[in-house]
């Protein structure tokens, strides 16, 4: 098994881990800051805590934490948890999750930018498939922009979440000696904060509290943890190619859960985005792609 192919395994456990996320945030009810404040706070407490029973030299984390791969990444984690619960809060999942589609665009113009590193024609013809799947789930739903400022500030969320996505893993892969968990923990401790001024007391405990430490707990610390990992071992837009799978499940998760139906369109789209992922997947496994070296400078 090669370490592309074990990066790709791990990316699809993290994102189907990672998929009933957004029925759980409208299970819980609550405002964008009081989820960002809650889920920010619940994933820091985890990952901090793993780091400092596992880390093995903590004065060299924190000093790698403080360089500016690590602050990047800090940032990187923090708008991407702002935006994404602020999207949902504001608009419809499939909304946000559709702009979240762009996610292996982003990473395929940062991995070129700061790795200098090329993506493959496969993975473009792969990302041009799922793409016209998620562009007939939205126009097929007929979802009108017209006078809905939440629709275009929730998609507005989605592309922030997709940039700074992308760039937190090609930063991860850039430096492999970045310790995961206190980089995405600091970074999730930051939004928590924000979140917590933001939403207030009132705010904090207006909703329902247990979906949210579902979330915090389990759902989000095992799989931005896979998914972080499995950008080291693999192309960042191979990654973001996978994470697209959270597009088309995330919705079916919330239909079968509160009703908030994804439309007709979304099952042809869907099916679309599955196929080509699978496609992708299994071809560039028995067509791997020789990669040169990373810097670790």
């Amino acid at each position: 098994m090669t370490p592309s192919f074990k990066g790709k395994l791990v990316a699809l456990v993290g994102v189907l881990v990672l998929t009933p996320d957004t029925l759980f945030m409208r299970w819980s009810e609550f405002s964008g800051p009081a989820m960002v404040g809650w889920r920010g706070s619940l994933m820091a407490a985890v990952f901090l805590l793993i780091w400092a029973i596992t880390s093995r030299d903590r004065r060299a984390d924190m000093r790698l934490l403080f360089s500016l791969p690590g602050i990047t990444a800090i940032l990187a984690q923090s708008l991407n948890a702002w935006g994404f619960s602020t999207g949902v809060a504001l608009a419809p999942v499939s909304v946000v999750l559709i702009a979240v589609a762009t996610v292996p665009i982003w990473a395929a113009f940062f991995s070129r930018v700061i790795i200098g590193e090329h993506t493959r024609r496969a993975t473009w013809v792969a990302t041009g498939l799922v793409l016209v799947g998620i562009v007939i789930a939205a126009v097929g739903d007929g979802f009108d922009i017209s006078g809905r400022t939440e629709i275009i500030l929730g998609a507005g969320c989605g592309l922030l979440v997709a940039a700074m996505l992308a760039l937190s893993f090609v930063v991860f892969r850039l430096r492999p000696d970045l310790p995961i968990l206190l980089s995405i923990g600091s970074g999730a401790a930051l939004a928590g904060f924000w979140g917590i001024l933001s939403a207030g007391p009132e705010g904090m405990a207006d909703g329902h509290v247990w979906p949210i430490l579902v979330c915090g707990l389990l759902i989000l610390p095992f799989s931005f943890f896979a998914i972080s990992a499995a950008s080291r071992l693999t192309q960042a837009a191979n990654v973001s190619l996978i994470i697209l799978l959270e597009t088309m499940l995330g919705p079916v998760w919330v239909y079968y859960g509160i009703g908030e139906a994804p439309g007709p369109a979304m099952w042809i789209g869907g099916p679309l985005v599955v196929l080509t992922l699978a496609v992708y997947i299994v071809w560039t496994t028995r067509h791997p792609m020789e990669q040169a070296p990373l810097a670790t400078g």
